[in-house]
């Protein structure tokens, strides 16, 4: 792979160095990515429990203090303004602007989630032999939103988002198979086949990232994805919330082989 042997540790420093400035996707194989959401102390225990009621979308990893940017839990030296490729800052349910450094944005009150990542299963998927065909054509991995309904907390409501990757009808039994063992990153997907079911209606037109043709033979299979707090950022017309950018992650010291359940 493209960055076979890189630690979380490393990849980070290349990101915050300015020498990686694109997408994550195959970064440090093996170590869990991570989504981000920061967003003001007064909304951050309804987000909180948004994530909880939210398992399949927002799998949280851990969340700062509020106005630290540390998250030592999660990796060492850890800068959650500096160490994503690319961040959106969001005002008003709009985005504001895209920066590869969130400093001048940071504010005393601000608290920072990092929610599981479907980029850390891909490695087991490729390790069992699986084609990623987004890999293949070097895109990003296409994501949608659905009509499945999130459950609601506060003032975030909204949709739920999901990525899709197509495999063979044998492979994605087996791509079930590996991803349930991880729900930390997403777990198992949330559907399979007919994409009209959960109001996908052309697969060529993604909501975020790159379309990724459907070869025949094989089913889109969907997962829950952590752009969903974007999607619920966007309707709930939040004054003021940072994201990472689609596919522009957090990559951690964790390890996805740590955080199987069975």
């Amino acid at each position: 792979m493209k960055y076979a042997g890189q630690s979380g540790y490393e990849a980070r420093q290349l990101i915050r160095a300015g020498r990686h400035v694109g997408q994550t996707s195959g970064m440090a194989p093996g170590f869990v990515q991570a989504n981000l959401a920061v967003l003001p102390a007064a909304q951050a225990n309804d987000f909180l429990r948004f994530c909880v009621r939210n398992p399949k979308p927002c799998p949280l990893l851990g969340h700062s203090e509020p106005g630290d940017w540390r998250l030592p839990a999660l990796g060492r030296d850890i800068d959650i303004r500096t160490d994503l490729p690319s961040y959106r800052v969001w005002r008003d349910g709009r985005i504001a602007a895209e920066t590869g450094d969130i400093t001048p944005y940071w504010r005393d009150d601000l608290v920072a989630f990092l929610l599981g990542c479907s980029f850390s299963f891909e490695a087991p998927l490729l390790d069992a032999g699986l084609t990623l065909h987004h890999h293949e054509l070097g895109t990003d991995v296409p994501v949608y939103r659905s009509s499945i309904p999130t459950v609601p907390a506060g003032p975030f409501h909204g949709p739920m988002v999901v990525s899709m990757r197509s495999f063979k009808p044998a492979d994605a039994i087996r791509a079930v198979q590996i991803t349930s063992r991880m729900p930390g990153v997403h777990g198992a997907p949330v559907h399979i086949g007919l994409p009209e079911s959960i109001g996908i209606h052309d697969l060529d037109l993604p909501d975020y990232g790159s379309p990724v043709p459907v070869p025949a033979g094989e089913l889109p299979v969907f997962w829950a994805c952590g752009i969903t707090p974007q999607a619920v950022v966007e309707a709930a017309k939040l004054e003021f919330c940072i994201t990472h950018t689609p596919a522009h992650m957090l990559v951690t010291d964790l390890r996805i082989a740590d955080l199987s359940v069975l």
